[in-house]
């Protein structure tokens, strides 16, 4: 179990969440993590505790990971297939297998308490934000303003010049909405591996675009049995893509579906960043040789720049800017300093925010503030000579995704804060920075929906996209309305 000095909390909310996975938590404080003598210390531990701690994290309360058919194919599946994912886990899924954490009739109560009574309230629950007119916060009062709907699991959003609005949906399609309305769906996207966690994900446009129409795609791209994070470039020619050009793929394919990646940010000098995650094998990260767990920088066409830090290592993948990450699904530059910042999602606990550096490494999985999603420790260190540690963490995870700096001329109460997607507690997190150390956090717009990206529209404005019912929606001031 974490020490209490390795863990730093968000607010009360987080406070209590983390005394309940404490309570809950199969580890004790002297590291038992053995079937028997977990039985001994936890004799009745009930199905919706068990859910509580060790399920809702990644598949939330109603299973709401699996969204629409997906989710109720689930829920057709016998009583034995259910018992098998627990106890065995899916390698393909990134599923972690239980059997050395539950016993045998904690698997079959659980299967079955997922199989109807999360059945049940998924049926009777449709999910619905809703909002007060006005959302009063510390430091700003702002009103929501719904500008796009219908969608599903909005991954990435960009703008063209003339104010339309591109949204990806993980499932592989690309949408175009114009004035709050769906305007097209845009044809020529590339087929996705739509696995898990893969499928078409972030969306942006070149730096230059009025001049060549560059529009990135990030990806995963299905190949052989399997798929990685691919990114390609085209322009829209009316509502098609054309002149398609794949600039980037991942290396190696793997039939995981889990930890992908990918956020892309140009700089000012159009260099490309783009992360991509470890793939669900954590041994990636520290190997230089493959492109997983990796931030990543290219030239706008995909050629690798001569300053590139591991240039003229043997062996190296030559695209690598900074390894040792697990799945970041955050990555922008500050609008003022130009530093590149990051969130990553650690595994159970260990959430992080880093500032990324040339070259460096940020340790995963040899150090960490997080442990296995079944309650087992991945390891005891959390610092090493030579990694680096993230400028905070969040334990439990927040799991965040979508990162932000607020526009300063359109928030001046929030100037260059950072906000951060929950995907876990479903709200925005607002980062107030002094310099470069983190000063304090602040939660709202709690039960929002799964906030999967956020971003900083043309306008000046913070839009956020949600999942399950996907919407996207922008903060406006309540000042700006006078």
């Amino acid at each position: 179990m974490l020490s209490k000095q390795h863990i730093k909390l968000t607010g009360l909310f987080s406070i209590f969440v983390l005394s309940l996975w404490i309570i809950l938590s199969p580890t004790s404080s002297a590291g038992c993590s053995s079937k028997d003598s977990m039985d001994e210390d936890h004799p009745h531990r009930t199905a919706a505790m068990l859910y509580t701690n060790y399920c809702a994290g990644c598949h939330g309360m109603y299973m709401d990971r699996f969204a629409g058919k997906d989710r109720q194919a689930l829920f057709q599946k016998p009583k034995s297939y259910m018992e098998a994912i627990i106890r065995d886990g899916d390698d393909e899924t990134g599923m972690p297998a239980f059997a050395e954490v539950f016993n045998e009739e904690e698997i079959e109560t659980l299967a079955e308490y997922i199989l109807t009574d999360i059945k049940q309230k998924a049926d009777n629950h449709e999910y619905r934000p809703t909002f007060p007119e006005i959302v009063n916060t510390e430091d700003l009062s702002f009103r929501i303003d719904t500008v796009a709907s219908g969608l599903n699991i909005p991954w990435g959003m960009e703008w063209l010049p003339n104010g339309d609005l591109l949204v990806t949906e993980r499932s592989g399609e690309l949408f175009r909405f114009r004035n709050k309305s769906f305007a097209a769906r845009i044809q020529g996207v590339p087929k996705v591996y739509a696995n898990g966690q893969g499928g078409l994900l972030d969306i942006i446009i070149h730096p230059d675009y009025e001049n060549n129409g560059w529009i990135y795609l990030a990806y995963s791209e299905p190949e052989g049995n399997g798929g990685n994070t691919a990114i390609m470039r085209a322009r829209l020619k009316e509502n098609t893509l054309v002149d398609q050009e794949k600039i980037f793929k991942a290396q190696p394919n793997t039939r995981s579906g889990v930890h992908f990646g990918c956020r892309m940010a140009f700089d000012k000098d159009h260099y490309l960043f783009f992360s991509v995650g470890e793939r669900g094998n954590s041994s990636n990260a520290q190997d230089l040789s493959n492109h997983c767990g990796k931030i990543h920088r290219i030239h706008d066409d995909g050629r690798i720049p001569e300053d590139n830090p591991f240039i003229d290592t043997p062996g190296a993948m030559t695209s690598i800017w900074s390894y040792g990450h697990r799945n970041p699904q955050g990555l922008t530059f500050h609008p003022e300093t130009g530093i590149l910042w990051e969130t990553e999602h650690g595994p159970k606990g260990g959430d992080e925010l880093n500032i990324i550096k040339k070259g460096a490494n940020y340790g995963w999985p040899e150090i960490t503030y997080g442990i296995n999603y079944n309650g087992t420790i991945i390891t005891r260190d959390t610092a090493k000579a030579g990694m680096e540690q993230p400028i905070i963490y969040w334990t439990p995870s927040i799991a965040p995704s979508g990162m932000a700096f607020a526009n300063a001329e359109v928030y001046p109460q929030w100037a260059n804060n950072i906000f951060s997607g929950s995907l876990s507690f479903r709200y925005l997190v607002r980062t107030v920075l002094s310099g470069n150390k983190v000063k304090k956090h602040e939660i709202m717009l709690r039960e929002a929906g799964r906030v999967r990206v956020v971003e900083t529209g043309p306008d000046g404005y913070l839009y956020i996209g949600v999942e399950n019912p996907g919407l996207v929606f922008r903060l406006v001031p309540i000042e700006k309305d006078n």
